[in-house]
């Protein structure tokens, strides 16, 4: 009979693997609490939050792919979103992870009408620019029973 060691190989790599993945998922996660924080006391979604290279997304009104750069910031008569069950995967440690959560609140964006159960699902690819986690592309659907924003493309 022969013996495997792959299974004992795999027991004494795996904690050395979970602590070495372990920073990107800590910092992409507290990214986006911090994120989220921002947004609800400013009003307003933060100046850097997306890469130098812009983003593309597709967001919960539906249409078509949006480019976004850091300049189109969001303003809000009034917010209150709340990321959740954030799990992060990242795909090069310290450089590039994705993020999928919930996103659930009330938010009336500047010029638009409001929306009083906001429940999306969240999925974002963040890169790491000079020592900052970063937006590189976003897709937003909303979740069944909530609704997605009003905004649509122009």
């Amino acid at each position: 009979m022969k013996k495997c060691f792959l299974p004992v190989l795999f027991i004494f790599l795996s904690p050395a693997f979970a602590v070495a993945q372990s920073a990107t998922v800590t910092e992409v996660t507290e990214t986006i609490i911090e994120n989220s924080r921002y947004l609800n006391e400013n009003r307003a979604s933060r100046p850097d939050t997306y890469s130098s290279e812009g983003a593309l997304e597709f967001w919960s009104s539906g249409g078509l792919l949006n480019e976004v750069t850091n300049r189109d910031t969001d303003e809000y008569e009034f917010v209150n979103i709340r990321p959740k069950h954030i799990r992060v995967i990242p795909i090069v440690e310290g450089q590039v992870a994705v993020a999928h959560y919930y996103s659930e609140g009330a938010m009336q964006p500047k010029g638009f009408a409001g929306v009083s159960h906001y429940m999306t699902r969240a999925s974002q690819v963040y890169v790491k620019e000079g020592g900052q986690w970063v937006i590189r592309s976003s897709h937003w659907s909303p979740v069944a029973a909530g609704s997605g924003t009003t905004q649509t493309v122009e």
